[in-house]
This record gives C-alpha cells, structure tokens and sequence, in this order.
C-alpha cells in the first residue's frame, strides 16, 4: 500500500493519493472578493495542478462534489465548469448549497480522480 500526501499543511493535505486514487481536499479561491465566475476558474486550475502533481488529469476524474454558498450561482458557475471539463470523460458530480468557511467565498471544490 502506497500513500503520499501533496502539499501538507497543519490540518490536511491539499491532496492525498493512495495506490492509484488522488482524494483533492476542498479548493477555494485566494481572490475572496472575486465574481462565481472567477472564484470558480481559480478553482479549477487549483484542481488541475494537483491533479498534475498526484499524477492523474481531468481527463481521469471520477468524482466532483461542488459546494455553493448559495445555490442561485449554480449557472453562473456552470459556465466555467462546462468549458473546462472533459466531455468525453464526465466524472459523477453532486451540487450542493452550504455555508463555506468565509463569508466571501462562493464556491468550494473536492475531486476524486484515477491516477497513471
């Protein structure tokens, strides 16, 4: 059993893979003050870099789980997500509407993904 954990900090690893699955932990945005649609970019791209780093890709992603503070955002954030996912590989996703650990913040990603 092999487990490595990317980039650890004092209450969880930004991801952790074990064996051939990379658990992503929760990704928010750093721009706090930024639209759905950008929070969700910086996301997103959060997303990819730790799925290059644990060695997999969007390409191999086999679950989302996205996290809204509010649910009316729900297309704008669409709208990102739609044109970065990778429509041949759609992973199982769930939405859910939820109170974030800042006020500011919009939208919160977790990703399960397969790795090489």
């Amino acid at each position: 059993m092999t487990i490595s954990r990317i980039k650890p900090g004092k209450r969880f690893s930004a991801a952790v893979r074990h064996n051939d699955t990379l658990y992503v932990a929760g990704q928010t945005a750093d721009n706090e003050a930024g639209t759905v649609e950008e929070q969700t970019r910086e996301v997103l791209a959060k997303i990819d870099a730790l799925l290059a780093e644990g060695g997999s890709s969007k390409a191999k992603l086999l679950s989302i789980n996205v996290y809204l503070s509010n649910i009316a955002d729900f297309a704008a954030m669409n709208s990102v997500y739609d044109a970065w996912i990778d429509t041949a590989n759609l992973a199982t996703r769930a939405t859910i509407e939820s109170r974030l650990a800042s006020p500011n913040l919009r939208v919160e990603m977790t990703a399960i993904a397969a790795c090489d």
